[in-house]
């Protein structure tokens, strides 16, 4: 059963919807070597310099984290699903014992380096880069970012919790398509209740129409109960629709403008105007179904957890899953005034889930993290950078 988080991307591209980009390019990976004066990357020598692994005075590292996502594809690595999918991959030079050893190799390096620079000459020396073809002649990546909310809800309805999530229809992969759309579903409003076709399964209800919203766009979420209790949702399934762009619509229909429409200022236009969510929410007629994970973690496509500032999601048509990878772009940060601060980093990452919003070698989705400054990040992050896949060298 397929439960990914990032089903759908969040952040900038469920504020202005995935940009456009030149037709596939026949191999979505090229071989290159990251020596100085490189024309694949606009700064050479900070390539894989990765300063989040020891931290600084005021930040604690994160090495333990890395390490068990690395673990996490390790086992990935080890299933007849990696083994058939590997068989299938079309880049020269990839297949399983050659990502799965680098897996291996590169963990007993983290484990023994002593800083970035000991970790990025030992990488240099031992790895052949692949980059990404991107979205151009020079390797552009979009990268968004996307994370687990945490919202209150109840297991029955109230004049308070009147917004379900759903269960998957136990009928389901039996259902005729065209599937019914999301206005049939739960209605306009998001209050169809009983004459819904879905009334009966529902799992919860949250207090606010937009958050409900924002989960399915999400695909998972962490829930405070009523009673005091916690849990956690994931995607379980969800209707035959392409993924529609709420921000792109209110921007075609002139109510914001799509230069420098983020989640922050989507969230700001449906706070001050409520009902517009009835005449928005509806024009993406996918519709999203939940199962309760019982506090498990948030799970990528390849049925593994997703690690904060350590997972990516990208098109598995055509990246290598649980793969080791480099990404060097900008990423938001929090200042004491609570505002963003974007900083250039490279940071050594694992390729562990998907969207139906991350299409192409030009796109990734960074899992930022669980909580309400992980939303506060990831709904500002949008920049361009480039994307490498580290195998050792053969």
């Amino acid at each position: 059963m397929r439960k990914t988080l990032a089903w759908f991307s969040f952040s900038l591209s469920l504020a202005i919807g995935l940009p456009n980009l030149p037709a596939l390019a026949s191999n979505p990976l090229q071989e290159i070597y990251p020596v100085k004066g490189s024309a694949t990357c606009c700064q050479p020598n900070s390539l894989g310099f990765d300063e989040q692994l020891w931290g600084k005075i005021d930040q604690s590292g994160d090495k333990e984290a890395l390490l068990a996502s690395i673990d996490n594809s390790l086992r990935y690595m080890q299933t007849p699903e990696a083994i058939a999918t590997y068989q299938q991959y079309p880049v020269p030079g990839i297949n399983h014992n050659r990502v799965l050893r680098s897996l291996v190799r590169f963990k007993e390096l983290v484990q023994i380096a002593k800083s970035p620079k000991e970790l990025q000459a030992a990488v240099q020396q031992e790895f052949a880069f692949y980059q990404s073809v991107g979205k151009d002649d020079r390797g552009t990546v979009f990268f968004t970012a996307y994370y687990e909310p945490i919202y209150a809800a109840s297991r029955v309805p109230t004049s308070e919790y009147r917004y379900p999530l759903y269960r998957q229809p136990p009928d389901f992969n039996n259902w005729p398509k065209p599937h019914p759309s999301r206005e049939q579903l739960e209605g306009k409003d998001g209050l169809l209740g009983a004459k819904s076709p879905l009334h009966g399964l529902e799992l919860v209800w949250l207090r606010d129409r937009l958050e409900a919203f924002l989960v399915q766009i999400q695909g998972s979420a962490q829930l405070t109960l009523t009673d005091g209790t916690k849990t956690t949702v994931g995607y379980i399934g969800g209707t035959d629709y392409p993924y529609t762009s709420v921000g792109k619509e209110l921007a075609k229909d002139g109510k914001l403008k799509l230069d420098g429409l983020t989640l922050p200022v989507l969230i700001d236009y449906f706070t001050k105007n409520p009902a517009e969510l009835s005449n928005y929410v509806p024009r993406n007629q996918r519709f999203v179904f939940f199962q309760e994970t019982n506090g498990a973690p948030a799970m990528g496509s390849i049925n593994v957890p997703v690690t904060a500032e350590r997972s990516i999601a990208t098109d598995k048509s055509l990246m290598p899953p649980g793969a080791l990878a480099l990404i060097h772009t900008k990423v938001p940060f929090p200042t004491k005034d609570g505002q963003m601060v974007a900083r250039t980093v490279s940071r050594y990452v694992l390729d562990q889930d998907t969207g139906s919003a991350i299409k192409t070698p030009g796109r990734v989705d960074y899992f930022m993290g669980t909580g309400k400054q992980a939303g506060d990040r990831a709904g500002v992050m949008g920049f361009n950078g480039q994307l490498y896949y580290l195998l050792l060298k053969q």
